[in-house]
């Protein structure tokens, strides 16, 4: 009979210890690699105009495969709906009155650029490129010299049809999708991880051409044998219903209406046209998808898409933004992790998310704590399902005024919205429980003067805290 060697089973234990020692040592002093970041913005993409959103007749099969196997944020909103504004906000995680951009003309500060998510992602060692559209600030004031890779245009709002290097026909959408590709050549290879913020123009219109909306025409025979069937809102009593200040042919989103949605033919080619744009976008998409897998970055590359703002089509008698309803400031936004657990993928998440919260949760992905003046919270807060306490949210649009873009401000909350016209002190209210489609306005109802007392309080409230 075989006996056990004491001295050996001792030797045997203190060497699996070791080992065991050494291995918990070694996975302490190797954390896991940071991701690659790609951020994707959309200039007037609206909420709805995704085909996974249910949409009758537009299809963007690409972004579906990000939602599907990523996290949709179905209540995704901006503070501030127009471009320039929303994409200092995007940048810097704040909403428009701290951070003070709040026209065109603009720029962020030395010091206010170095807060935002691509300069802190530099500073702690991540390659950055900037394609597109920057759209923030005075054309001589863009960052170019401050990116590692940087090709936008040079006017704060590039055009559709432009030509290559040979003389050759080519659309702003692909001259995109040919920048990324050459930031995935050039970057994508290296030990180093990547933060590539890609802004396109599309479906932005053309402002000072008349076809207004121009896509590639590869895509004119998408659609064309469909019929887009008109919101109801588009009954012109939605527009005989607003007040004086604001019914007036020099309210530009009624000027734009004119150009864009004024009789069925106008407005089924405008339509098409802003579809066409946005199934552009999307095959981008599908080649940005293919080229991360081709290069083994699939793994590690983590995919954010949000749309800059909303647009009406024709709603209430309005074209563009810039006012409170939904069509103007809901957008698409999806983040799409392959790192997530197989638990949270396929999310379709309920709760409010902000532009302002781009910037902290890009940089959460980079364990970078945001500055302290950052107002917006981290998505990855929501999709774990955290109490984030976050209820509502404030909304502000201050550039013109009247009579072009009346002010407007107010409080968007999942069950109510309340909005002020502040030069006129002319009050908007919905119940979005009961009116989601916002055709009711609540605020002259004397039946519900104690709700709009406690919206009006809490719009106070929320244009002190947010400075």
């Amino acid at each position: 009979m075989n006996k056990s060697n004491p001295l050996m089973m001792v030797l045997s234990l203190t060497l699996l210890l070791m080992t065991m020692a050494c291995q918990q040592e070694q996975s302490t002093s190797e954390p896991e690699s940071p991701p690659n970041i790609i951020f994707l913005l959309t200039d007037d993409q609206r909420a709805d105009a995704l085909s996974i959103a249910g949409h009758p007749i537009l299809k963007t099969p690409h972004l579906d495969a990000l939602a599907r196997d990523g996290v949709w944020f179905k209540n995704a909103y901006v503070t501030t709906s127009i471009c320039c504004v929303s994409r200092a906000s995007i940048l810097s995680g704040q909403y428009m009155s701290r951070h003070g951009i709040d026209d065109f003309a603009t720029s962020f500060g030395p010091d206010e650029l170095s807060n935002t998510y691509p300069m802190l992602l530099k500073k702690n060692g991540y390659t950055t490129g900037f394609i597109g559209k920057y759209g923030v600030g005075k054309n001589a004031d863009q960052p170019a010299n401050m990116y590692d890779y940087w090709n936008c245009s040079k006017t704060s709002q590039p055009v559709y049809e432009m030509e290559d290097e040979e003389g050759n026909y080519l659309h702003h959408t692909d001259k995109v999708d040919q920048n990324i590709q050459e930031f995935l050549t050039k970057f994508g290879g290296k030990d180093q991880p990547f933060c590539l913020s890609v802004s396109f123009k599309a479906p932005h219109v053309e402002d000072r051409d008349p076809r207004q909306f121009i896509p590639n025409p590869r895509y004119d025979d998408r659609y064309v044998d469909d019929v887009v069937v008109p919101s109801d809102k588009t009954d012109p009593k939605y527009w005989e219903a607003f007040p004086d200040f604001f019914r007036t042919d020099e309210n530009i989103a009624r000027e734009r209406w004119k150009m864009r949605y004024d009789g069925d033919e106008l407005f089924q080619r405008s339509v098409k046209n802003y579809y066409r744009l946005i199934t552009g976008v999307d095959d981008v998409v599908g080649n940005l998808v293919a080229r991360l897998k081709e290069m083994d970055l699939d793994k590690n590359t983590v995919i954010m898409f949000m749309g800059d703002n909303g647009f009406y089509l024709g709603e209430y008698g309005l074209a563009g933004k810039w006012y409170g309803h939904e069509e103007s400031i809901r957008v698409p936004l999806i983040v799409y992790d392959p790192r997530l657990p197989k638990d949270q993928k396929g999310q379709q998440n309920q709760a409010i998310a902000l532009n302002i919260d781009i910037a902290p949760t890009i940089l959460s992905l980079a364990n970078i704590a945001p500055p302290s003046g950052t107002q917006g919270i981290n998505l990855y807060d929501l999709i774990a399902g955290k109490d984030v306490n976050r209820d509502e949210f404030f909304y502000e649009h201050t550039f013109y005024g009247s009579p072009k873009i009346p002010m407007v401000e107010g409080v968007v909350s999942k069950e109510s919205k309340y909005m002020v016209y502040t030069e006129h002190g002319y009050e908007e209210m919905f119940d979005l429980t009961t009116d989601p489609s916002e055709k009711v306005n609540l605020a002259k109802d004397p039946s519900q003067a104690d709700r709009l007392a406690v919206m009006q309080q809490k719009y106070k409230d929320w244009k002190e805290k947010v400075k």
